[in-house]
C-alpha cells in the first residue's frame, strides 16, 4: 500500500505479528483445488498442463480454460 503512513505501517505491522489470522479448514485454498484438478488426470496430461502454466506463467485452471474455449470455438 504506497499511501500508507509510516505511523500505519508500524501498527499494520504490530496488529499482524501479535495477531494470528483466522483460517478456514473446511474450505480449500487455491493450492489444494489446483492440485485436487490435477489429480483426477493422467500424469501425461497433468505433466503437460503443468509445463504449459509454468512457462506461461498461468495457473492450471487457467490453461485448462484456455485449451477449452479453444475445442469450444473450434466446434461453432
Amino acid at each position: 500500500m504506497v499511501d500508507m503512513t509510516d505511523a500505519e505501517y508500524d501498527a499494520l505491522d504490530e496488529r499482524w505479528t501479535k495477531t494470528t489470522p483466522k483460517v478456514n479448514f473446511e474450505r480449500p485454498g487455491v493450492f489444494a483445488r489446483q492440485r485436487a484438478l490435477l489429480e483426477v488426470l493422467d500424469k501425461v496430461t497433468s505433466s503437460y498442463i503443468i509445463a504449459q502454466a509454468e512457462s506461461t506463467n498461468q495457473t492450471p485452471a487457467q490453461v485448462i480454460g484456455k485449451i477449452v474455449h479453444r475445442e469450444i470455438s473450434a466446434e461453432m
